[in-house]
């Protein structure tokens, strides 16, 4: 191999190693809120979403990365780190479950509205999700969960 060859190689691997990185995140997982599918110490690799990012956005039943938020930043999550993985409920257009009438009710809306989503932990006696938070803003979900690293 010639020198240019290995060197327009290596630049090409540096190259997909960054645009994976901004297309790919690894996630670890503290606190009990997603047992028994995701656990404490398990490693999760996200798909990053672009902020209105055409393509694929989130869906019912996707296991979702949550970006928190200070005080006045708008909408306050509470303490912890910096992110936060929840399952979706319901997201825009789907009519709001049962139980969850109260969030619609708030909005004047029977259906999730556009741009909203309802987050649960899958562990709901350990959670604190949109039952305390109410319907999040899309604009909070940084990722969704493709699977489990370490299974």
């Amino acid at each position: 191999m010639t020198l240019a060859l290995v060197v327009l190689l290596a630049s090409a691997l540096v190259a997909a190693a960054v645009v994976a990185g901004q297309i790919l995140r690894v996630v670890e997982v503290h606190g009990e809120s997603m047992e028994p599918g995701l656990w404490p110490g398990d490693q999760v690799l996200v798909r990053r979403l672009r902020p209105g990012g055409s393509g694929r956005r989130v869906r019912r039943g996707d296991i979702v990365v949550i970006a928190r938020v200070g005080p006045g930043e708008g909408f306050t999550l509470d303490g912890g780190t910096n992110l936060v993985i929840k399952r979706a409920a319901a997201v825009a257009g789907d009519p709001i479950p049962p139980g969850f009438e109260a969030l619609g009710e708030a909005l004047g809306e029977v259906r999730v509205p556009p741009g909203r989503l309802l987050v649960l932990g899958d562990n709901p006696s350990r959670s604190t999700d949109s039952r305390q938070w109410g319907l999040l803003p899309e604009s909070r979900i940084t990722g969704v969960v493709l699977r489990r690293l370490n299974a």
